[in-house]
């Protein structure tokens, strides 16, 4: 069975959601006319049929022998709403997902989005989705509205991940001053690998994964930067006690423990995420239906 861990559905109420909220997130065109929407002017992502369409995603899908997705809320996820409005969308979404799992079986699977703003209202979530609505995991930005996964904030809700022993996905998210990625779509190009390293990072020297060993993490975009700064990482611990303040052991030896997806351009990025985690912690992953030459 083939599965593809990294794609994203969209529920035409969600750019509505977006389209009303009249926050940083807009809608706008590209050159060629394409959809587009901008993240405080810059461009963000492009709009493609099947981020709606369930019937041009089976297409796409029995086209070429991808036997089921598992589906996650992309950037912004529900982070463009505050307050109760982010649960709403949170649940919105979510409901949407066990609805589509449960109309295509064995088609598609789903990672939860949970409204991290709310403390209380992301654990409830966390339970409604895994226990009620029985989707496969959850999906978090690198940053949430510039705030990083290792802020102690949130470690009761990772604590209560690693009782239930949940799978994680860290999808990207332009960084916290996103002033110098406004031009040239630096933002998806540049920004997010750079946000996904900084997150994963951050984590590991931060002592979560050291802590909460039975959270199933997959990392986005075959782990950033983070097969390539391995060494450096571990030669950080050496060298700056700070560092070493929460954990025994080299950065390398948590990271290995991580999943990574396999979205990259390189085949040479492959191999060698491929050479420093070896083949039992990639996770196949297209980013579909990203990436539209339209």
């Amino acid at each position: 069975m083939k599965l593809d861990l990294h794609t994203h559905y969209y529920p035409p109420a969600y750019f509505e959601r977006i389209e009303r909220s009249g926050g940083d997130f807009s809608f706008g065109a590209s050159p060629t006319g394409q959809r587009i929407i901008r993240y405080k002017g810059a461009r963000f992502f492009g709009v493609t049929a099947p981020m709606t369409d369930v019937g041009k995603r089976l297409e796409d899908m029995d086209r070429v022998g991808i036997d089921v997705e598992v589906l996650s809320l992309s950037t912004p996820n529900v982070f463009f709403a505050e307050g109760r409005a982010q649960i709403e969308v949170a649940r919105m979404v979510n409901d949407a997902y066990a609805d589509l799992i449960a109309k295509r079986p064995g088609r598609f699977l789903g990672f939860a989005s949970i409204p991290m703003d709310d403390p209380d209202g992301a654990l409830r979530e966390l339970a409604r989705a895994l226990d009620e609505l029985r989707l496969q995991g959850v999906v978090l930005l690198s940053n949430i509205r510039g705030r990083a996964l290792a802020d102690p904030a949130y470690r009761p809700f990772f604590a209560e991940c690693d009782r239930r022993k949940a799978c994680v996905f860290v999808h990207p998210m332009i960084p916290a001053a996103a002033e110098p990625f406004g031009e040239y779509v630096l933002g998806p190009i540049v920004g997010f690998p750079f946000d996904t390293t900084l997150a994963v990072a951050r984590l590991c020297y931060a002592g979560v994964f050291k802590q909460l060993p039975n959270i199933r993490w997959l990392v986005a975009h075959a782990g950033g930067a983070i097969p390539y700064l391995l060494e450096r990482l571990d030669s950080g611990w050496r060298d700056f006690a700070e560092c070493r303040a929460n954990i025994d052991e080299p950065p390398s030896t948590y990271l290995k423990r991580l999943y990574y997806d396999t979205v990259t351009f390189s085949p040479n990025n492959l191999r060698l995420l491929r050479d420093v985690v070896g083949t039992h912690h990639l996770a196949m992953g297209s980013d579909y239906p990203h990436l539209s030459r339209s």
